[in-house]
């Protein structure tokens, strides 16, 4: 069966080390379970007006929101000894790496793999592989840039591309299509 945990961070600034929100949507036994998120205030409440044009998150809303330092205990119980999976895996395991180091804060064992990586391999024919393009293929309703509905849509993608290639474990999905799941490192 599926069992993997989505994660999908925005930032305020065009900085790695600039959460201001993370959501994360567990998968057991292939079925989407747990969902977390949060608000985060970013270092000095620095945001640029691109950022907020793309997700609609502003400093007062942020404002009273907890640091990722604050947040990171219960983000790290969710990622801990799983396979994290994001779409374009290099940017949100970026911001994470970014924001463990500039708090100095130590990461969970876990092992990472890109839903990009997945989609192109699956259905390669799409006009593109953003997220936006892969739900609406999978006729997926969601708002797109918020880190909620981003998780649930990118936890989603194994599920189908399993179905499409008839196998019910991402590892063997990975495998099967030749997708990389590596360590998370810093």
């Amino acid at each position: 069966m599926m069992n993997y945990i989505a994660i999908d961070f925005e930032t305020a600034t065009g900085s790695m080390n600039s959460a201001c929100s993370v959501a994360t949507v567990e998968v057991r036994d292939g079925q989407l379970k747990e969902s977390w998120t949060t608000l985060i205030q970013p270092p000095k409440l620095a945001f640029d007006d691109f950022n907020i044009g793309i997700h609609g998150i502003s400093p007062k809303d942020v404002e009273d929101a907890p640091t990722f330092a604050e947040i990171w205990q219960e983000l790290k119980e969710h990622l801990a000894g799983k396979i994290v999976v994001a779409h374009n895996a290099s940017f949100d395991m970026g911001v994470l790496k970014a924001s463990l180091l500039a708090n100095h804060l130590q990461a969970p064992l876990f092992r990472t793999c890109c839903t990009v990586r997945i989609s192109r391999k699956v259905w390669p024919d799409l006009v593109d592989h953003k997220l936006n393009t892969v739900g609406a293929h999978l006729n997926i309703n969601f708002q797109h840039h918020r880190a909620l509905d981003d998780a649930r849509t990118c936890a989603a993608i194994p599920l189908f591309a399993g179905v499409a290639t008839g196998t019910d474990d991402l590892e063997e999905l990975a495998q099967k299509i030749g997708v990389k799941i590596g360590d998370f490192g810093i």
